[in-house]
């Protein structure tokens, strides 16, 4: 009965169901419930059953971390695990990953959470992070979160040739994903970001393109040395654990031959 009194969880559907762009017919269609009966559950006037808080998680696309609140606001336990990568039960996910990150050498690879936290990354991303940032003393803020190197005034930003590019395309992402995910510490590090000098204007401005290439290239440049990046990005799937569903794999392929043959010089690659 407190639940229903509190209504946390008829709140926190209504919520989802708006920042999905649903109706509450939209949502009565897609998920087979009655309009009626949704109008009551965000009301307060029902409360749901197990099996129809994760029928309309389901179908709103929520995060498995927002549907243990949805569980949990509705009256019962949560579903979702969160393992750590160190935990033996999922020991055959970091084989893998390992497994991956080996495979992508010499060429940069890393796994990072959804807040953009390095995690995991092989030899070649320390060789290229490495000579990035060899020589600066990086501010304590940036700490291991790979976006704030990119975009942070003291961070790589003076080695990314086509910076106000890729930082347009970032932070744009990082306000996708702070609006699907729904998470007060995605809304905090997106804010944080948009302190950073140019980042808010490049937020408050179309997303720029390059036209040159189907897919977003990333140049980095230093002391003569010019490299040229496309990006692959790997989530896992289906994952029944929440750290599992937040993890991203990101590998860095060379754009062309010259960038292969410089990267194999400076780092001696075969």
């Amino acid at each position: 009965m407190a639940a229903i009194i509190d209504n946390a969880f008829g709140q926190l559907l209504k919520q989802w169901r708006s920042q999905r762009n649903f109706s509450q017919l939209d949502l009565s269609i897609t998920s087979n419930v009655s309009q009626r009966h949704i109008s009551f559950l965000e009301s307060g006037r029902s409360k749901p059953s197990r099996e129809m808080v994760l029928t309309l998680s389901t179908v709103l696309d929520i995060p498995l971390r927002q549907q243990n609140k949805m569980l949990t606001a509705a009256g019962f336990a949560a579903l979702y695990s969160e393992f750590d990568l160190s935990d033996p039960e999922v020991a055959p996910i970091r084989r893998a990953l390992e497994f991956t990150l080996r495979q992508q050498e010499p060429y940069p690879a890393l796994v990072m959470d959804r807040y953009w936290n390095q995690v995991m990354m092989n030899q070649g991303a320390k060789r290229l992070i490495g000579w990035l940032t060899e020589g600066k003393e990086l501010p304590a803020e940036i700490g291991p979160n790979l976006i704030k190197l990119m975009l942070h005034p003291q961070g790589v930003k003076e080695h990314v040739e086509n910076w106000e590019v890729v930082a347009s395309h970032l932070i744009h992402r990082v306000h996708r994903e702070t609006r699907t995910g729904g998470e007060q510490q995605s809304q905090v590090l997106f804010n944080s970001l948009l302190a950073y000098p140019e980042v808010d204007n490049l937020w408050r401005s179309p997303v720029k393109e390059n036209w040159q290439l189907p897919l977003l290239n990333t140049i980095f440049s230093k002391s003569d040395r010019r490299l040229s990046f496309f990006t692959t990005l790997t989530t896992l799937g289906t994952p029944q654990d929440i750290t599992l569903q937040e993890l991203r794999l990101e590998c860095l392929f060379p754009t062309d031959r010259a960038t292969e043959e410089v990267y194999r010089t400076l780092f001696e690659c075969g």
